[in-house]
């Protein structure tokens, strides 16, 4: 893992410094990590934790991070006969992954010499409070959707953190799998996606691009089908090309919607498959999709089997912050 030691708020550094200057930089103490009352956060699920002991175990200043806060003249000379050989020498004690927390509770608690729980305390907020957002928001997506839900926001998250933690983050909060394939290696995750609209557009025809999918990938045939039409040419040139694999005793998955009116949408194309012998093919359903729209789907009846979510996921719209303190 990457040395995270200057990955802290100026002031921490300068307090550490401050304390060593005075009789305080050994005495004891506690710090609390929680969350204040928020819309939308009634409850949280813990997240972060094992990429918090990373950054304790790999906790350094390295003789860069040396000659870089040497240039800013702003720290004495206990300071750096300090951190020359530092090493945390605190206890941390945690909730669990995945294991639900409120407000003004403690997620997570360092004891350690007061300069040493001060230095520490921007880095572990800044881990757990993005990924405990998103395993929130993530539970919240899981319970609502009654269903598998696929992660799959990495190409809307804010950097590449917030996409690898992120995506790990909302398999805690129940997601079934990742498109994100690094956090799926790291992590032992499931990774799990379809094809594109550009593979579709690269054909003449959208039946040729089906096809010639289902021939590469015979075990994994989930078609996008609402490039050009969903009713009247997505969903007619996929049934094509489950009869022909059914009739090679290949097994297809099934469709995927991705815009459009997603429960009259599922509805129809339930019907459409059914009538033609496919009722064991799944409907899949990706779009800008949350727990509210989720919830308005169930409620009209939607026929998805499998979602795809990505944006309001792994930006956990609405709440864009858990606030933890």
């Amino acid at each position: 893992m990457r040395n995270l030691t200057l990955l802290t708020d100026l002031y921490e550094l300068t307090m550490m410094n401050a304390y060593l200057e005075t009789d305080k930089a050994d005495t004891l103490a506690n710090f609390d990590v929680f969350y204040r009352q928020r819309q939308h956060l009634e409850f949280a699920v813990c997240a972060g934790l094992d990429q918090v002991i990373d950054y304790i175990n790999n906790l350094h200043f390295d003789e860069s991070d040396i000659a870089y806060l040497k240039s800013l003249n702003l720290f004495g000379e206990k300071f750096f006969n300090t951190i020359k050989n530092f090493k945390f020498t605190g206890t941390i004690r945690a909730v669990r992954e995945g294991e639900i927390v409120f407000p003004n509770e403690p997620i997570l608690s360092v004891t350690a010499p007061l300069y040493q729980a001060q230095l520490v305390e921007t880095a572990i907020l800044n881990i757990i409070n993005h990924q405990t957002l998103i395993a929130t928001k993530s539970m919240k997506i899981c319970q609502e959707a009654k269903v598998n839900v696929m992660e799959f926001g990495l190409r809307r998250a804010q950097g590449p953190d917030a996409g690898i933690y992120g995506a790990r983050a909302a398999i805690i909060g129940g997601c079934s799998s990742t498109s994100n394939v690094l956090t799926a290696k790291d992590f032992d995750v499931t990774p799990a996606g379809t094809h594109a609209h550009s593979w579709i557009m690269s054909f003449d025809s959208e039946l040729e691009a089906f096809q010639t999918y289902a021939n590469i990938y015979p075990d994994n045939v989930m078609l996008l089908v609402d490039t050009y039409d969903t009713l009247h040419s997505g969903i007619p040139n996929a049934i094509k090309v489950f009869d022909e694999m059914k009739a090679k005793g290949q097994k297809p998955i099934g469709i995927r919607l991705d815009s459009g009116d997603l429960a009259s949408l599922s509805k129809k194309a339930r019907k459409m498959m059914d009538e033609a012998g496919h009722t064991d093919c799944k409907i899949c359903a990706s779009g800008d999709i949350d727990e509210y729209i989720l919830s308005s789907l169930n409620q009209q009846g939607a026929k998805i089997d499998i979602y795809g979510i990505g944006t309001k996921l792994i930006t956990s719209a609405l709440t864009p912050a858990l606030g933890g303190v």
